[in-house]
C-alpha cells in the first residue's frame, strides 16, 4: 500500500461499485494515456524547503476563491455523468459540497436541473463550453445564472474530444435522463452549430460576461502567454488544466505548467489548478507554485460512487486533514506562507525571528 492508503481504498470500493463501462470512462486518459500517468507522479516529484521557527499550533487553511470565504483551498472540479456513480449525482455532490463549505463547479452536461443544484445551498460554478453557434448555449448559461450559479468557468482546452482507447459507447445506452438536461433540445440532439465552438477567441469571454454579469475562469490553460491574454481578456481566474489527462496526450502536466502560469498572472487573476491531485501534500505542493485554489475531479466522482455525498465529505475531510499536517510540518501558520516553499530561501533577506 502506498502513502496514499485512503486513496486505495476509495479507488477499490469505486471500482467496485461502478460497471465496467463507467469505470472505463472515468478513469480513462487520452490515446496512450502518458499525460494521465505523469499527471499523478508530477506533484510527488516536486521537493519543498520546509520554514523552521514558526508558530504552527493553529494553521488556517481558509481562504477566498473569487471573494466567497471557504475553510479551505480545494474545491471540487466539474465532471459529466455523475447521475451514473450515484442516483442523486449532481444533488448529493452540492449537498457534499455545502456541508463542507466548498465551492463545487457544476458540468453544463449535467443530468440534474440547475435549479435543483441551487436549491441545495451549495457555493457552484458553472462549467460551459461554447458551442460553434453561441446563441444555442445561451439558454442553458441564462438557466444557470438564474439558479445561483456564482461564476461561469470556460473550458478551452476541447475543440473536439480527444480520443480515448477501450471506451465502449453503445455500453451506455439513453442518456437522456443523465447527461445534459439543461441543455435545449438543439444542443442534446448536436444540430449543426450544437458541437463544440473551434473558434474560441478573447471576445466570447466579453460575451459570457455581458450574459451572465458573472466573474469568469478560464479553464484548460497550460501556457504562460495564454494566461496573459485571458487577464487582458478580462478573465477572473485562469484555471491550469489539461482536462484531467482526457484531450491533447503528451500535454505537460499542470504541475509542471503552474508555476509560469502563476508568475504570468502575477496578482491580477486567482490561479487554479487540477489534475492529479490526492492528497494535502499534493494541494501544498500546488499552493506553494502558486496556485489561489485547488480543485480535485476524480476523487469526488469515485467518493459518489463509492457512498454517496457523505463519503464525498469524509474525502473532503481527510485532504482537510493531510493539509494541515502539511502545513505544520512545512511552518506555515497560513496558506500564504506556503508560496515559495519550493524555493531554498536562499535569496531571502533575513529578518530577526
Amino acid at each position: 500500500m502506498s502513502e496514499h492508503r485512503w486513496q486505495e481504498r476509495l479507488w477499490q470500493d469505486a471500482r467496485a461499485a461502478l460497471p465496467d463501462h463507467v469505470w472505463r470512462f472515468v478513469t480513462a486518459g487520452a490515446r496512450e494515456e502518458v499525460s494521465l500517468q505523469e499527471s499523478v507522479r508530477a506533484w510527488s516529484q516536486v521537493r519543498l524547503y520546509p520554514r523552521v521557527l514558526r508558530d504552527v499550533r493553529r494553521p488556517d487553511p481558509a481562504t477566498t476563491l473569487l471573494g466567497l470565504a471557504v475553510p479551505s483551498p480545494v474545491g471540487i472540479a466539474p465532471t459529466s455523468m455523475q447521475r451514473l456513480a450515484h442516483p442523486e449525482g449532481e444533488l448529493a455532490m452540492a449537498r457534499a459540497a455545502a456541508s463542507a463549505g466548498s465551492v463545487v463547479v457544476v458540468s453544463s452536461n449535467a443530468g440534474t436541473r440547475f435549479e435543483d443544484v441551487g436549491a441545495t445551498g451549495a457555493a457552484w460554478w458553472l462549467q460551459a463550453y461554447a458551442t460553434a453557434d453561441r446563441t444555442l448555449v445561451a439558454p442553458a448559461i441564462e438557466a444557470a445564472v438564474r439558479a445561483g450559479a456564482r461564476a461561469v468557468v470556460l473550458t478551452v482546452d476541447t475543440p473536439v474530444p480527444g480520443t480515448k482507447y477501450d471506451i465502449d459507447d453503445q455500453a451506455f445506452g439513453d442518456l437522456s435522463e443523465v447527461y445534459g438536461l439543461n441543455h435545449p433540445e438543439a444542443v442534446r440532439g448536436l444540430t449543426p452549430g450544437a458541437e463544440h465552438a473551434q473558434d474560441l477567441a478573447a471576445a466570447d469571454l466579453a460575451w459570457l460576461q455581458g450574459l451572465t454579469g458573472l466573474p469568469i475562469v478560464v479553464k484548460g490553460v497550460l501556457r504562460a502567454d495564454d494566461a496573459r491574454r485571458c487577464v487582458a481578456a478580462g478573465a477572473a481566474g485562469v484555471w491550469v488544466s489539461n482536462h484531467g489527462g482526457r484531450q491533447l496526450d503528451r500535454s505537460v502536466t499542470t504541475c509542471a505548467a503552474l508555476p509560469a502560469v502563476s508568475a504570468a498572472v502575477s496578482g491580477s487573476a486567482e490561479v487554479y489548478v487540477d489534475g492529479g491531485i490526492r492528497s494535502g501534500l499534493d494541494v501544498l505542493t500546488a499552493l506553494a507554485l502558486g496556485a489561489d485554489g485547488v480543485f480535485c475531479g476524480r476523487t469526488p466522482y469515485l467518493a459518489l460512487a463509492a457512498g454517496g455525498a457523505e463519503r464525498v465529505v469524509s474525502s473532503l475531510d481527510l485532504l482537510h486533514d493531510e493539509l494541515l499536517e502539511a502545513l505544520r510540518l512545512a511552518g506555515c501558520a497560513h496558506l500564504c506562507d506556503a508560496r515559495g516553499l519550493a524555493a531554498d530561501g536562499s535569496d531571502d533577506t533575513a529578518k530577526p525571528l
